[in-house]
């Protein structure tokens, strides 16, 4: 009976891990993925140990060169968290852009909302759901989404909401979790070549990866220019 007990225990110490920690709380619903974002908004970007110069390197600077030739771009970056590709793309002063950044937890955005004031407001934080976005169709020059899709219930339905904002010919930036751990992720287009098979489907063209974090990578798209 306590060998049966303590297998019993590390089998739902095993699962609370996989539900609350390994897929923070995916699983369990959006409420509880945006409540634990809440509680760890103001000490986000240290859990993360992010690097300004390295948002520079492959996102900031990647992204204001495909915005190159559009007249003061429009930008939406979906889950923006702490606003951390808004800052990156704004850095760049050859580019007259203006970002949109949403996402479900109000004290991530407060954290991020510092960047606005920051860029004289060229940057604008809204808090909202990113399978029913709240903009017209073909509004913006360029949608992002990086390190949120396989937290979201159902990701292909936002990748389907980035394309109808986005503007024929416009750009596309969405991160795909390929890491070991990938396969924590069941029923999410986690791993290589899921998440590209399903832009392909969706009418994504010109579809690019790239390999930039030990989880993730990067993949590039167009929307067909009508």
């Amino acid at each position: 009976m306590l060998v049966a007990g303590i297998i019993a225990a590390i089998v739902v110490a095993a699962i609370l891990y996989w539900l609350l920690i390994a897929t923070e709380g995916t699983y369990l619903g959006p409420r509880i993925v945006t409540l634990l974002y809440d509680w760890t908004a103001p000490r986000y970007d240290r859990i993360k140990e992010l690097r300004f110069v390295h948002e520079m390197q492959r996102l900031g600077i990647p992204l204001a060169e495909a915005l190159a030739g559009v007249a003061s771009p429009r930008v939406l970056d979906v889950a923006t968290g702490t606003g951390r590709l808004p800052q990156a793309l704004l850095y760049q002063v050859d580019l007259d852009a203006h970002v949109v950044g949403i996402d479900r937890s109000g004290p991530m955005l407060a954290q991020a909302r510092p960047v606005a004031d920051e860029y004289d407001g060229r940057a604008a934080f809204i808090q909202g759901d990113a399978e029913s976005l709240p903009f017209r169709d073909a509004t913006f020059d360029a949608v992002t989404c990086l390190e949120a899709l396989e937290f979201m219930s159902r990701p292909g339905a936002v990748i389907d909401e980035l394309l109808r904002v986005l503007k024929p010919g416009g750009v596309m930036l969405v991160s795909n979790r390929v890491g070991a751990d990938a396969w924590l992720f069941p029923g999410r287009l986690c791993g290589r070549g899921r998440l590209e098979r399903y832009l392909e489907r969706a009418g994504a063209t010109n579809i690019d990866t790239e390999r930039w974090q030990v989880h993730y990578d990067l993949i590039w798209a167009l929307k067909p220019d009508d």
